[in-house]
């Protein structure tokens, strides 16, 4: 049966993409928010850099994530990251992208008629928010971040989840919980953006997205045979670490949508976050009496460039290294009081993406500036003495939270009803890159 589904569905898209011509229809008139094409080299020369950088965010997560694991499971941790970049940029080509950017359907979703197979998305208009980059380049710096998204959630369920009932998880959890929140919370005509929400490049939409889908796939699979493994390769997790770190200032910078003073900003409140995370933990974990270690300096980094996400572009360089520090606190603590013995997530993925990423999400509330970024307005963080965008920012993750988890905690249901999400026991003793895939270190 699954043959006759693969079958079907790679035929049915390769018919689709051959006479996608047939699928168009011919507009003399802009969409919603499609402008004429302002083109500026420059912008369009960093944007490219820029969405080259966060793709290459998603093989470093491979690698970080690949290192923690046991040595039996390190190529089915690895490829779980890299099969992201293989099906979600699909998925994206044929309606991702028109559920994200779309015409609005009641501001919740977007209607991906308009840009199915990429229609109208082309180099000769350019996205409102976006004008002086042509708007296909929009739309594939866009990819990249849905792309990492459900593989940041991987790290939650290692060592035992079915390889194709997690890529039959990654395309509804694209389908059903990323494309409602990006386009709530980055579409002009979306309710958080209505709202006033801040999120400056990803805090909702990617990280305490993927958070709660983790801690909703570790509840629904249960625990590993064996919790406590070595991990295969720690310098691996270094050098996945300093791919992230190299990536990440095309996600945050990258999302100023230009060669700009806020690019620039966001470039340095990013490095600064990840530095001074990655010094508190480790720090902290000497405070505990525990040895500093590789792992701790590398999950600290990571911990602070998930906060500074969404703040990136709206805070000073002294509050990053202040979101930086009380979010590697606050994730250090979680990792360790975590119920590890009854909800087996086995990468931390919640309590560093997570956390981190409600953290990143309130700490904007508190420290977002008008004289960073004007689209702050007179709503300034509440060290400004003002508690409006405090409370919109709490609003928005208290609702983010419920529905992220519930929504994928269903989708879980639904795949384990369609084929089983977890291996037997006996798959999971030989490791995942014998049994899922027929390979091995």
């Amino acid at each position: 049966m699954r043959k006759i589904i693969l079958s079907v569905i790679l035929i049915t898209i390769l018919v689709v993409s051959i006479f996608s011509i047939y699928f168009q229809t011919e507009s003399t008139t802009l969409g919603a928010h499609i402008v004429a094409l302002k083109l500026d080299t420059g912008d369009t020369a960093w944007m490219i850099v820029a969405s080259a950088l966060v793709l290459l965010m998603t093989p470093g997560l491979g690698f970080f994530y690949g290192g923690m694991v046991g040595k039996k499971n390190v190529i089915s941790t690895m490829l779980q990251s890299f099969m992201a970049m293989v099906i979600v940029t699909v998925l994206w080509v044929l309606v991702g992208f028109g559920l994200c950017f779309g015409p609005t359907i009641g501001g919740i979703i977007g209607d991906p008629s308009s840009n199915f197979m990429f229609q109208g998305v082309n180099a000769s208009t350019a996205w409102e928010l976006a004008p002086t980059i042509p708007f296909i380049l929009f739309a594939f710096f866009q990819a990249k971040f849905a792309i990492i998204t459900p593989a940041l959630i991987t790290g939650a369920f290692a060592e035992r989840v079915r390889f194709w009932a997690y890529l039959l998880f990654m395309v509804l959890f694209i389908l059903f919980i990323y494309t409602p929140l990006c386009h709530m919370t980055w579409h002009p005509d979306g309710l958080f953006f209505g709202w006033g929400v801040l999120d400056f490049a990803g805090g909702t939409v990617v990280h305490m997205s993927a958070g709660w889908a983790a801690l909703a796939g570790a509840m629904f699979l249960g625990k590993r045979k064996v919790q406590k493994v070595n991990p295969a390769r720690i310098t691996y997790v270094l050098l996945g670490t300093g791919l992230l770190w190299f990536g990440w200032f095309g996600f945050n910078a990258g999302s100023a949508v230009g060669a700009s003073g806020l690019a620039a900003q966001a470039l340095g409140t990013t490095t600064v976050a990840a530095a001074a995370a990655a010094m508190a933990w480790v720090f902290l974990d000497k405070i505990l009496g525990h040895k500093l270690s590789a792992m701790g300096a590398c999950i600290g980094a990571v911990v602070g460039l998930v906060a500074i996400t969404p703040a990136a572009g709206f805070v000073t360089i002294p509050h990053a290294i202040a979101i930086g520090i009380i979010a590697s606190i606050i994730s250090n603590f979680v990792c360790s009081k975590f119920p590890k013995g009854k909800i087996d997530d086995a990468l931390d993925v919640f309590a560093c993406h997570g956390v981190g990423g409600m953290v990143g999400m309130l700490l904007t509330g508190v420290f977002a500036s008008k004289s960073v970024n004007s689209i702050v307005g007179d709503n300034q963080g509440l060290i400004f003495g003002d508690a409006t965008l405090f409370l919109i920012q709490l609003k928005a993750l208290v609702l983010v939270s419920l529905f992220a988890f519930a929504a994928s905690y269903a989708l879980f249901f639904i795949v384990n009803k369609i084929t089983p999400l977890r291996v037997s026991e006996d798959k999971e003793e030989l490791g995942l890159d014998i049994t899922q895939h027929g390979e091995y270190l």
